[in-house]
């Protein structure tokens, strides 16, 4: 992608944002409370939310407790459950963006489409369908999870009925009384699948892995408890704090590695399979051949009792071909279907791979990445001065709050902006410095739980490297990334 031959009168922005999610929002108020502009945050939707607006489908809850998943600059002491549900979440961000004076700031339904690097004015040209943008630094809050991921399936374009992925929930289907049939057994399946069985006529839910699950404990917050958060805040850090390190003693402990740790887990979740399911059968379907923490550790109270439920059959066998009626399975039997939905979860390194970035010599950064993603702490990648990612490479948990890392990387960019704002024209992570980052990683996740549990996930890319998961404690990375380094940094 060429830059514009000629530029926009605008005065170009101090930074451009991309996506209005949790990333992008947080990115926004810190930059306005820094003092940083002129500012714009540009989203491809018509609304702001990421995740937390594209997925509406029946049950869509967070399974992290709603006092950890949240911006601790940007608190709320009324969450109404222990896990908040989709439309609290999005609420809460519209209401976050509103309060801190977001909303002008932010530019909907403008899609990014690629960007390249001007050396010479040390500008980016950003390209959008709503027309070019010019910005001394462009930060990234795409995310990995806005691009639904489909099965390859033989006919998959037969199914004579309606058809939709779970983060394209199509709310017109009335699934009232409907035969419909679930592939998929991952975070959203566990969660649409009790409520799809108490109004389908029939659920037939495909499993190819079946996951671990944890009981959830989820629960309605006493009005009596949020009135003491919001008259004492001080409670409310307090049960943050709480909720915090009991989510990371999981990686003080092991739970990044086959350990100990591992085998208790799993015996704490055969205990909760056993309890809830009695028929030997079910249950030995249900089992996982893998170790726990391999694959996402899913948490129900509702899963194994709808696979109970008489209107409901789980099938394990492979699925041979979707054809104009259903789903044929490799023994040969036929699904009739009115309703097919994919709870497949996302295409999180294509995501990725799909930005069209030209950053300096006119390295484009699917080049760049031709042997994996990788980036330093995440967040900067060697050739692509003043480009900034947040949730990049490597930062995904596994084991707590995916906010406190956002919180950490937006520090990292406020110090990189602050170089730029003192004198600098461009800002760029050396590439022995994000060799050695990536080294360390590397090295973390070879024997890791991802690696050695004995299964395939998303976490891994085509190559089988892991290239999503950060292989430690969320503490671990705020020593690593809370501040840039200015000597791992080339200041032009």
């Amino acid at each position: 992608m060429k830059a514009p031959a000629t530029e926009p009168a605008a005065e170009p922005l101090e930074v451009l944002i991309v996506g209005a999610g949790f990333s992008g929002l947080a990115m926004a108020i810190r930059c306005r409370q820094a003092g940083i502009g002129p500012m714009r945050v540009i989203e491809k939707a018509a609304d702001i939310g990421g995740t937390w607006r594209e997925n509406t489908y029946p049950g869509a809850a967070c399974d992290v407790p709603s006092h950890l998943y949240s911006l601790s600059f940007a608190p709320k002491p009324d969450w109404t459950r222990m896990y908040a549900p989709q439309p609290e979440i999005q609420a809460y961000l519209r209401e976050t963006a509103e309060r801190h004076g977001l909303m002008p700031l932010i530019q909907l339904g403008t899609a990014f489409s690629g960007a390249t690097w001007d050396e010479a004015r040390a500008l980016w040209h950003v390209e959008t369908d709503r027309g070019p943008i010019t910005a001394r630094a462009i930060v990234s809050a795409m995310g990995g999870l806005h691009h639904p991921a489909y099965p390859d399936l033989p006919g998959r374009d037969a199914f004579a009925g309606a058809a939709f992925h779970t983060a394209a929930w199509d709310h017109s289907v009335d699934l009232a009384g409907k035969r419909v049939g679930v592939i998929g057994t991952g975070a959203s399946a566990i969660q649409v699948v009790p409520e799809i069985a108490k109004v389908a006529g029939h659920l037939t839910l495909f499993q190819r892995t079946p996951p671990w699950i944890m009981p959830k404990h989820d629960h309605a917050i006493a009005d009596s408890t949020k009135a003491r958060y919001r008259r004492l805040p001080v409670l409310r850090r307090l049960e943050r704090a709480r909720l915090f390190w009991l989510h990371e003693l999981r990686a003080f402990f092991g739970f990044t590695k086959v350990s100990k740790l591992t085998k208790q887990a799993e015996g704490l979740a055969r205990h909760h399979l056993a309890k809830a399911v009695p028929d030997r059968a079910l249950r030995a379907k249900l089992t996982p051949n893998y170790r726990l923490g391999c694959k996402r550790v899913l948490i129900s109270d509702e899963y194994y009792p709808t696979l109970q439920r008489p209107n409901v059959t789980l099938e394990t066998g492979d699925i041979a071909r979707i054809t104009e009626a259903g789903v044929t399975t490799a023994d040969g039997r036929a699904h009739a279907l009115d309703v097919i939905v994919y709870a497949t979860g996302f295409d999180v390194t294509g995501s990725f791979a799909r930005m069209n970035l030209v950053g300096r010599d006119g390295r484009r950064l699917a080049e760049a990445w031709s042997d994996g993603m990788g980036a330093y702490q995440g967040i900067t990648v060697a050739g692509f001065p003043n480009y900034f990612m947040l949730l990049g490479p490597n930062t995904g948990l596994g084991h707590n709050s995916i906010i406190a890392m956002i919180e950490i990387q937006v520090r990292h960019v406020l110090d990189c902006l602050a170089a730029l704002r003192g004198g600098a024209r461009a800002i760029e992570v050396r590439p022995e410095a994000q060799a050695r980052f990536l080294d360390r990683i590397r090295s973390r996740l070879a024997d890791s739980i991802w690696q050695a549990g004995g299964c395939r996930s998303w976490y891994l890319d085509a190559q089988g490297r892991n290239t999503t998961l950060w292989p430690d404690s969320v503490m671990a990375y705020r020593r690593s990334a809370r501040r840039a380094r200015m000597a791992d940094y080339r200041l032009g």
